[in-house]
């Protein structure tokens, strides 16, 4: 079997976010990238498939030069092979553009048994990637899975949902949204970073997948970001010095709390 990961390269969720110059972009200067959370869990699982029933991991990535860095700590982390489709930089945040950008290079590289990614990518947070990729390959998909099962020719996904679960089956080759809680992601081992160095990244661009990337990005766009705004700035807190006469800091702690906060 043959599995394809999409992986998404995003600004670590610790880093401090600065609006850019043209107000609808960050300010990528001194910001960390790393491999969006949500798509470890999903290279976590093709692994642990492939160490259990063989078969290779493909990992995908679309975006600019800095992704490379990405697609080696995933080498590192167990997969065989991975690609990166340059660009990127003018269908930022277009969900369908970027679909039909990894939809078409997994028909190219495949075919797969199983596509999986995140349930979402950190930054956009959509969540419309995987299942517009499913749609564009015209393959079944489940999304936000929490646990999956492996037969002969069809999947069994358990998925949250708002006061229960659900079970569902498929048939391969199905697109697969991985969650939080499917699988713990491993460390890339000292071995996995020696050895993903000697693993060449398949390069492409978007004309190789048979698109237009300036049409993408111009015409064919159904998603521009417009503007960005930083959330208000949080009100200064209240210190309350306890350390000579704690009873008196727990008296007027209270106070605050049923006056001022109204908590109690």
């Amino acid at each position: 079997m043959n599995y394809c990961v999409l992986m998404a390269y995003v600004p670590d969720t610790a880093s401090i976010i600065k609006l850019g110059a043209t107000g609808n972009r960050i300010d990528e200067a001194g910001v960390k990238w790393i491999v969006s959370p949500y798509d470890e869990y999903a290279l976590e699982e093709a692994i642990k498939i492939k160490e259990a029933r063989g078969g290779s991991v493909t990992v995908l990535a679309y975006g600019p030069e800095r992704v490379q860095q990405g697609l080696r700590e995933c080498l590192a982390r167990g997969a065989d092979a991975a690609a990166h489709v340059g660009g990127g930089e003018g269908t930022f945040g277009d969900a369908l553009a970027i679909a039909r950008v990894l939809a078409a290079a997994v028909a190219k590289l495949g075919p797969f048994d199983l596509v999986l990614t995140g349930v979402k990518g950190v930054g956009s947070d959509n969540a419309l990637v995987g299942a517009t990729v499913a749609a564009l390959l015209d393959l079944p998909h489940v999304a936000g899975i929490v646990k999956l099962d492996l037969g002969e020719g069809r999947l069994t996904a358990h998925r949250e949902v708002e006061g229960g679960g659900e079970v569902i089956e498929a048939p391969l080759p199905c697109v697969l949204s991985a969650h939080k809680g499917l699988n713990e992601p491993r460390y890339p081992s000292l071995k996995g970073i020696m050895a993903s160095k000697k693993i060449p990244v398949q390069a492409l661009t978007v004309a190789d997948l048979g698109l237009d990337e300036a049409a993408l990005a111009g015409a064919e766009a159904r998603c521009r970001w417009r503007k960005l705004e930083l959330p208000p700035a949080k009100a200064a807190g209240t210190i309350i010095p306890g350390e000579e006469n704690p009873a008196a800091a727990a008296a007027q702690l209270a106070h605050l709390l049923r006056e001022q906060a109204k908590a109690i």
